[in-house]
């Protein structure tokens, strides 16, 4: 009998320029590869990863909009992004690289309860 497979949610809450929203996203897809149902959830400065157009050179990086891209083609659709975290910036959910929901504290919190496992970078 194979063993169950477990649900994931990823926070992600680094600024695209950190090592660890790359290891999220890597996570995330290698999950995903491996038939565990994913979710992902940016919160604070992560929201910013979901930004078209940065110049991942000038800090010596690959791009994650790559990465952010893939995540629908290794199934991993449940996408959210903190609405506290969008509106401390200034930021609308609309012009994101992928589809994202906005979430509020208790949606989040509902996330947190209904996955089985979650790990924050």
């Amino acid at each position: 009998m194979a063993p169950e497979l477990r649900s994931l949610l990823v926070i992600s809450r680094q600024p695209p320029t950190a090592l660890a929203a790359r290891e999220a996203l890597d996570l995330a897809l290698a999950a995903a590869a491996f038939g565990v149902p994913v979710s992902m959830l940016f919160m604070d400065a992560g929201v910013l990863q979901l930004l078209p157009g940065q110049e991942s050179a000038l800090i010596e990086q690959k791009p994650l909009a790559a990465n952010l891209q893939a995540l629908p083609m290794f199934g991993v659709e449940d996408v959210y992004v903190c609405h506290h975290s969008l509106a401390e910036r200034g930021l609308q959910p609309g012009r994101f690289l992928l589809t994202a929901k906005a979430v509020d504290s208790a949606e989040i919190a509902s996330l947190l309860e209904h996955h089985d496992q979650v790990v924050t970078l």
